[in-house]
Protein backbone atom coordinates (compact mmCIF):
# COMPACT_ATOMS: atom_id res chain seq x y z
CA UNK A 1 0.00 0.00 0.00
CA UNK A 2 1.35 3.36 -1.12
CA UNK A 3 0.23 7.13 -1.03
CA UNK A 4 -0.98 6.31 -4.69
CA UNK A 5 -3.64 4.13 -3.15
CA UNK A 6 -5.23 7.53 -1.31
CA UNK A 7 -7.32 10.44 -2.69
CA UNK A 8 -8.21 13.86 -0.61
CA UNK A 9 -11.02 15.37 -2.03
CA UNK A 10 -11.87 19.05 -0.23
CA UNK A 11 -15.24 20.68 -1.39
CA UNK A 12 -14.86 24.82 -1.44
CA UNK A 13 -16.83 27.17 -2.36
CA UNK A 14 -15.60 31.02 -1.40
CA UNK A 15 -12.73 29.33 0.83
CA UNK A 16 -9.47 31.24 -0.37
CA UNK A 17 -8.57 32.76 2.96
CA UNK A 18 -8.44 28.59 4.48
CA UNK A 19 -7.95 26.70 1.21
CA UNK A 20 -3.80 27.14 1.30
CA UNK A 21 -3.28 26.52 5.11
CA UNK A 22 -5.23 23.27 4.26
CA UNK A 23 -3.01 22.01 1.13
CA UNK A 24 0.07 23.04 3.02
CA UNK A 25 -0.83 20.27 5.08
CA UNK A 26 -1.28 18.00 2.65
CA UNK A 27 2.27 15.41 1.85
CA UNK A 28 2.61 16.55 -2.03
CA UNK A 29 2.85 12.85 -3.10
CA UNK A 30 -1.09 12.63 -2.52
CA UNK A 31 -3.22 13.60 -5.05
CA UNK A 32 -5.85 16.22 -4.08
CA UNK A 33 -8.85 17.12 -6.15
CA UNK A 34 -10.61 20.10 -5.33
CA UNK A 35 -14.31 20.40 -6.02
CA UNK A 36 -15.28 24.49 -6.29
CA UNK A 37 -18.90 24.86 -5.98
CA UNK A 38 -18.91 27.81 -8.76
CA UNK A 39 -17.02 29.09 -12.25
CA UNK A 40 -14.62 30.82 -10.73
CA UNK A 41 -11.49 30.02 -13.19
CA UNK A 42 -8.78 32.57 -11.06
CA UNK A 43 -9.20 30.30 -8.28
CA UNK A 44 -8.96 26.83 -10.30
CA UNK A 45 -5.40 28.67 -12.24
CA UNK A 46 -4.51 29.56 -8.59
CA UNK A 47 -4.25 26.37 -6.59
CA UNK A 48 -3.30 24.14 -10.06
CA UNK A 49 0.03 26.13 -10.14
CA UNK A 50 0.60 25.97 -7.16
CA UNK A 51 0.30 22.90 -6.09
CA UNK A 52 1.27 20.47 -8.51
CA UNK A 53 -0.59 17.37 -6.90
CA UNK A 54 -3.63 19.10 -7.32
CA UNK A 55 -6.47 19.08 -10.02
CA UNK A 56 -9.33 21.21 -9.36
CA UNK A 57 -12.63 21.43 -11.00
CA UNK A 58 -15.33 23.81 -11.50
CA UNK A 59 -18.67 22.90 -10.97
CA UNK A 60 -20.38 26.02 -12.65
CA UNK A 61 -23.00 26.00 -9.68
CA UNK A 62 -23.13 25.91 -5.67
CA UNK A 63 -24.14 22.25 -5.32
CA UNK A 64 -23.28 22.24 -1.85
CA UNK A 65 -21.20 19.54 0.14
CA UNK A 66 -22.57 16.36 -0.93
CA UNK A 67 -23.35 16.61 -4.59
CA UNK A 68 -19.66 18.20 -4.85
CA UNK A 69 -18.16 15.50 -3.12
CA UNK A 70 -19.59 12.94 -5.50
CA UNK A 71 -18.48 14.66 -8.30
CA UNK A 72 -14.91 14.57 -6.83
CA UNK A 73 -16.10 10.91 -5.67
CA UNK A 74 -16.57 9.83 -9.39
CA UNK A 75 -13.34 11.29 -10.66
CA UNK A 76 -11.17 9.19 -8.14
CA UNK A 77 -9.43 5.46 -9.51
CA UNK A 78 -8.17 5.03 -5.75
CA UNK A 79 -8.79 2.34 -3.44
CA UNK A 80 -9.19 4.99 -0.17
CA UNK A 81 -10.45 8.43 -0.58
CA UNK A 82 -10.06 11.42 2.31
CA UNK A 83 -12.80 13.75 2.34
CA UNK A 84 -12.10 16.61 3.87
CA UNK A 85 -13.18 20.52 5.03
CA UNK A 86 -11.03 23.32 3.46
CA UNK A 87 -10.81 24.78 7.06
CA UNK A 88 -8.53 21.56 8.40
CA UNK A 89 -5.04 21.07 9.20
CA UNK A 90 -3.35 17.42 9.00
CA UNK A 91 -1.32 16.83 11.84
CA UNK A 92 2.25 15.20 11.20
CA UNK A 93 1.80 11.64 9.99
CA UNK A 94 -1.70 11.60 9.61
CA UNK A 95 -1.36 9.75 5.53
CA UNK A 96 1.23 7.40 7.50
CA UNK A 97 -1.22 6.93 10.02
CA UNK A 98 -4.00 6.01 8.16
CA UNK A 99 -1.88 3.21 6.31
CA UNK A 100 -0.50 2.15 9.64
CA UNK A 101 -4.16 1.87 9.91
CA UNK A 102 -4.56 -0.20 7.09
CA UNK A 103 -2.10 -2.59 8.22
CA UNK A 104 -4.07 -3.81 10.67
CA UNK A 105 -6.46 -5.76 8.49
CA UNK A 106 -9.61 -3.75 10.18
CA UNK A 107 -12.63 -4.43 7.81
CA UNK A 108 -13.98 -0.76 7.94
CA UNK A 109 -16.05 1.59 5.16
CA UNK A 110 -15.55 4.54 7.06
CA UNK A 111 -12.78 5.97 9.60
CA UNK A 112 -12.65 9.33 11.10
CA UNK A 113 -10.00 11.14 12.89
CA UNK A 114 -9.28 12.55 16.09
CA UNK A 115 -10.01 16.24 16.02
CA UNK A 116 -8.73 19.84 17.66
CA UNK A 117 -6.41 20.58 20.62
CA UNK A 118 -7.82 17.89 22.65
CA UNK A 119 -8.37 14.77 19.98
CA UNK A 120 -11.89 14.16 20.22
CA UNK A 121 -14.12 13.38 17.91
CA UNK A 122 -17.01 11.33 18.95
CA UNK A 123 -17.17 9.71 22.77
CA UNK A 124 -16.73 6.33 23.07
CA UNK A 125 -15.70 4.47 25.84
CA UNK A 126 -14.52 0.97 23.37
CA UNK A 127 -10.71 2.52 22.49
CA UNK A 128 -8.36 -0.58 22.18
CA UNK A 129 -5.02 -0.86 23.00
CA UNK A 130 -4.40 0.75 19.71
CA UNK A 131 -6.51 3.98 19.99
CA UNK A 132 -8.98 2.50 17.66
CA UNK A 133 -12.77 2.48 18.23
CA UNK A 134 -16.06 1.04 16.66
CA UNK A 135 -18.58 4.11 16.66
CA UNK A 136 -21.78 4.72 14.42
CA UNK A 137 -21.28 8.32 13.33
CA UNK A 138 -18.31 10.67 12.47
CA UNK A 139 -18.24 14.10 11.77
CA UNK A 140 -17.79 15.26 8.00
CA UNK A 141 -15.28 17.24 8.53
CA UNK A 142 -12.83 14.66 7.57
CA UNK A 143 -13.61 11.26 6.46
CA UNK A 144 -11.61 8.32 4.83
CA UNK A 145 -13.76 5.95 2.42
CA UNK A 146 -13.22 2.75 1.53
CA UNK A 147 -14.27 2.79 -1.80
CA UNK A 148 -14.99 -0.78 -2.48
CA UNK A 149 -17.56 -0.61 0.35
CA UNK A 150 -19.73 1.71 -1.62
CA UNK A 151 -21.08 0.30 -4.38
CA UNK A 152 -23.94 -1.03 -3.22
CA UNK A 153 -24.26 1.92 0.14
CA UNK A 154 -23.85 4.58 -2.72
CA UNK A 155 -22.40 7.80 -1.49
CA UNK A 156 -23.48 11.09 -0.39
CA UNK A 157 -27.14 11.86 -0.60
CA UNK A 158 -27.87 14.70 -2.84
CA UNK A 159 -30.78 16.05 -1.38
CA UNK A 160 -29.32 17.56 1.24
CA UNK A 161 -27.33 20.84 0.91
CA UNK A 162 -26.22 21.59 3.58
CA UNK A 163 -25.91 20.07 7.12
CA UNK A 164 -26.46 16.21 7.95
CA UNK A 165 -24.97 14.42 4.94
CA UNK A 166 -22.08 12.44 6.85
CA UNK A 167 -24.77 11.02 9.28
CA UNK A 168 -27.33 10.14 6.49
CA UNK A 169 -23.95 8.52 5.06
CA UNK A 170 -23.16 6.82 8.46
CA UNK A 171 -26.71 5.54 9.22
CA UNK A 172 -26.71 3.92 5.80
CA UNK A 173 -23.75 1.93 6.28
CA UNK A 174 -24.19 1.08 9.52
CA UNK A 175 -28.12 -0.24 8.47
CA UNK A 176 -26.16 -3.10 6.73
CA UNK A 177 -24.05 -3.62 9.29
CA UNK A 178 -20.95 -2.29 8.13
CA UNK A 179 -17.90 -0.80 10.45
CA UNK A 180 -17.25 2.59 11.17
CA UNK A 181 -14.45 3.52 13.33
CA UNK A 182 -12.41 6.59 14.88
CA UNK A 183 -8.90 6.02 15.13
CA UNK A 184 -7.33 8.54 17.68
CA UNK A 185 -3.70 8.30 16.47
CA UNK A 186 -4.77 10.47 13.41
CA UNK A 187 -5.15 13.74 14.38
CA UNK A 188 -6.49 16.31 11.97
CA UNK A 189 -7.14 20.13 13.47
CA UNK A 190 -10.78 21.17 12.40
CA UNK A 191 -11.36 25.39 12.47
CA UNK A 192 -15.36 24.80 12.03
CA UNK A 193 -17.38 27.24 10.34
CA UNK A 194 -14.36 29.01 8.72
CA UNK A 195 -14.51 27.79 5.47
CA UNK A 196 -15.96 30.42 3.73
CA UNK A 197 -14.43 33.93 4.17
CA UNK A 198 -15.52 36.01 6.94
CA UNK A 199 -16.77 39.49 5.05
CA UNK A 200 -20.35 37.19 4.30
CA UNK A 201 -20.80 36.31 7.76
CA UNK A 202 -24.37 37.29 7.95
CA UNK A 203 -25.23 35.91 4.64
CA UNK A 204 -23.69 32.51 5.04
CA UNK A 205 -25.66 32.56 9.00
CA UNK A 206 -28.84 32.31 6.97
CA UNK A 207 -28.37 29.87 5.17
CA UNK A 208 -26.90 27.48 7.68
CA UNK A 209 -30.04 28.48 9.64
CA UNK A 210 -32.71 27.61 6.64
CA UNK A 211 -30.89 24.31 5.95
CA UNK A 212 -30.01 22.88 9.55
CA UNK A 213 -34.10 22.93 9.73
CA UNK A 214 -34.68 21.39 5.96
CA UNK A 215 -31.71 18.95 6.77
CA UNK A 216 -33.66 18.16 10.66
CA UNK A 217 -36.81 17.25 9.01
CA UNK A 218 -35.85 15.64 6.33
CA UNK A 219 -33.13 13.56 7.72
CA UNK A 220 -35.70 11.89 10.27
CA UNK A 221 -38.79 11.41 7.92
CA UNK A 222 -35.85 9.44 5.29
CA UNK A 223 -34.25 7.23 8.19
CA UNK A 224 -38.08 7.17 10.28
CA UNK A 225 -41.74 8.27 9.28
CA UNK A 226 -43.16 11.92 8.40
CA UNK A 227 -45.37 11.38 11.42
CA UNK A 228 -41.74 11.32 13.70
CA UNK A 229 -40.14 14.02 11.84
CA UNK A 230 -42.87 16.38 12.49
CA UNK A 231 -43.23 15.83 16.17
CA UNK A 232 -39.56 16.22 16.85
CA UNK A 233 -39.52 19.85 14.68
CA UNK A 234 -42.42 21.32 15.28
CA UNK A 235 -41.14 23.05 19.36
CA UNK A 236 -38.37 23.93 16.97
CA UNK A 237 -41.20 25.47 14.07
CA UNK A 238 -43.40 27.39 17.08
CA UNK A 239 -39.86 28.52 18.97
CA UNK A 240 -38.51 30.25 16.01
CA UNK A 241 -42.03 31.59 15.30
CA UNK A 242 -42.26 33.39 18.40
CA UNK A 243 -38.55 34.32 18.00
CA UNK A 244 -39.39 35.78 14.48
CA UNK A 245 -42.23 38.29 15.79
CA UNK A 246 -40.63 38.83 19.21
CA UNK A 247 -37.48 40.59 17.25
CA UNK A 248 -39.98 42.15 14.33
CA UNK A 249 -41.54 43.64 17.76
CA UNK A 250 -38.14 45.03 18.89
CA UNK A 251 -36.34 46.08 15.30
CA UNK A 252 -33.68 43.83 15.23
CA UNK A 253 -33.71 42.83 11.60
CA UNK A 254 -30.53 40.84 11.37
CA UNK A 255 -32.12 38.11 13.98
CA UNK A 256 -35.76 38.62 12.35
CA UNK A 257 -33.94 37.47 9.12
CA UNK A 258 -32.43 34.45 10.89
CA UNK A 259 -35.73 33.07 12.62
CA UNK A 260 -37.46 33.52 8.87
CA UNK A 261 -34.97 31.72 7.29
CA UNK A 262 -35.72 28.62 10.28
CA UNK A 263 -38.90 28.80 9.47
CA UNK A 264 -38.09 29.12 5.59
CA UNK A 265 -36.05 25.95 5.70
CA UNK A 266 -38.63 23.82 7.91
CA UNK A 267 -41.73 24.65 6.17
CA UNK A 268 -40.00 23.96 2.47
CA UNK A 269 -39.12 20.32 3.80
CA UNK A 270 -42.15 19.33 5.53
CA UNK A 271 -43.99 20.14 1.92
CA UNK A 272 -41.13 18.35 0.24
CA UNK A 273 -39.57 21.00 -2.09
CA UNK A 274 -36.33 20.73 -2.48
CA UNK A 275 -32.97 22.21 -0.80
CA UNK A 276 -33.55 25.59 -2.43
CA UNK A 277 -32.05 28.06 -0.74
CA UNK A 278 -28.48 29.63 -1.81
CA UNK A 279 -26.24 32.32 -0.48
CA UNK A 280 -26.39 35.68 -2.41
CA UNK A 281 -22.53 36.33 -2.04
CA UNK A 282 -20.35 38.93 -4.42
Amino acid sequence: MTKKDLTVIITTFKSEEKIDTCLDSIDPSVKVIVVENSNNKKFKTYVESKYQNVECTLTGHNYGYGKANNIGLKKVTTKYVLILNPDTILRDDVINNFFSFLKKKIDFSLLGPSQNENFTNQESDNYNDSNIAEVNNIKGFAMFLNISKFTDIGFFDENFFLYLEETDLCKRVKKINEKIYIDKNIKILHHGGKSVRQNFSHEIELVRNWHWMWSLFYYNKKHFNYTYALTLVLPRFFSALIKNLFYRLFFNSKKKEIYSKRLSGLLNSILGRPAWYRPTLD
